[in-house]
């Protein structure tokens, strides 16, 4: 007997870029995976503002619900990376890689120059993810998460600095 599909299998092709029309899917994997970093409101205002950029996967068999995200601002010509999301049964399959990588070719293509972010130092498999993608870390942040760990400032350089 054939095996049944993943209710969380997603299309290969490049991540779909987000809209208001995303907010309930994005509050919920948002829940799925941080229990609620952000609210519905601060989902409204992430989704509307024409500075932000988001991108995500859809589930192929729900449609509506999403299994990963990114979300940034570009500020000048800077994109600082707000949130990655992928869903728990989704992790450690590429998802994350690929929504960075199209997060940065967008950005990019803007004219951007750096990307920055904050991760955890304890979230190594994010730590990873990032330092895989060229960033770099530049600095700390001590007790910055509600649960008191420190975060660490990451960057990634588009261009090369001219002295």
């Amino acid at each position: 007997m054939p095996s049944e599909p993943s209710i969380h299998s997603f299309s290969t092709s490049a991540p779909t870029k987000l809209d208001l029309n995303a907010i309930d899917a994005c509050f919920a994997l948002d829940q799925r995976v941080f229990a609620g970093f952000w609210t519905a409101n601060q989902w409204h205002q992430e989704l509307q503002s024409k500075s932000n950029l988001c991108f995500g996967y859809w589930c192929v068999e729900k449609p509506n619900q999403l299994i990963g995200l990114i979300c940034g601002c570009v500020v000048a010509d800077e994109l600082q990376i707000s949130m990655v999301a992928v869903d728990p049964n989704k992790q450690h399959q590429g998802l994350g890689s690929s929504l960075l990588q199209a997060l940065l070719a967008c950005a990019k293509s803007m004219g951007c120059k750096e990307a920055s972010l904050e991760v955890s130092a304890k979230n190594k498999a994010a730590i990873a993810l990032y330092e895989q993608a060229g960033f770099t870390t530049c600095g700390i942040r001590k007790s910055y998460y509600r649960n008191g760990d420190n975060a660490l400032l990451k960057v990634k350089r588009f261009c090369e600095v001219l002295t």
